[in-house]
């Protein structure tokens, strides 16, 4: 069935003549002219259309607000987003041999270092934002700050192999162009 935006009239089998009056990610409301309101799921195709309205080309979808909102919400407060760790290395361990064959060797969990290093990506992008939106740092700091910000992105770029998606790793000064 096509895609049907708010004034289309339509005809349902069981509620009749009815106006499409809001357009759902799921489903279509309908204003019958007998049985008033009704949602009807967009996955059915019980709709005999009458008459399309196409739909707006710039109406915006649900996961649209929320991937938006995610966002504002990531530039301006210090919620972390979720990062997700390789497949390869879920329920790993990193090793650390000491240079001195009598101490112990230290095992720690990769998802708790991974953890660490997205803390520490983390923290980079909001100090990145504050010195960006600082009111008294002249352009010239700002600018000073953010190659300086950028080298320390290139030099956590080793870590990269951890991440299970790539726009979710370091990018240096190469990755820039």
């Amino acid at each position: 069935m096509e895609e049907l935006g708010i004034g289309s009239r339509v005809k349902h089998a069981t509620y009749g003549d009815g106006v499409v009056v809001n357009v759902k990610s799921a489903s279509y409301s309908i204003t019958f002219i007998n049985e008033g309101r009704k949602e009807i799921s967009r996955e059915n195709n019980v709709l005999e259309i009458v008459e399309a309205v196409e739909p707006p080309d710039d109406m915006i979808s649900n996961s649209d607000i929320e991937r938006t909102l995610i966002s504002i919400l990531r530039r301006w407060t210090e919620m972390p987003e979720h990062v997700s760790l390789g497949n390869k290395w879920t329920g790993g361990k990193m090793v650390l041999y000491p240079g001195d064959t009598n101490m112990q060797a230290k095992e720690i969990p990769i998802d708790a270092f991974f953890h660490k290093i997205v803390m520490l990506r983390d923290r980079l992008r909001v100090m990145e934002q504050r010195i960006n939106a600082h009111d008294k740092l002249s352009d010239e700091d700002k600018v000073n700050m953010q190659q300086y910000i950028t080298k320390i992105y290139g030099s956590l770029t080793t870590f990269n192999v951890l991440f299970k998606f790539p726009h979710d790793q370091f990018v240096g000064d190469k990755g820039k162009d």
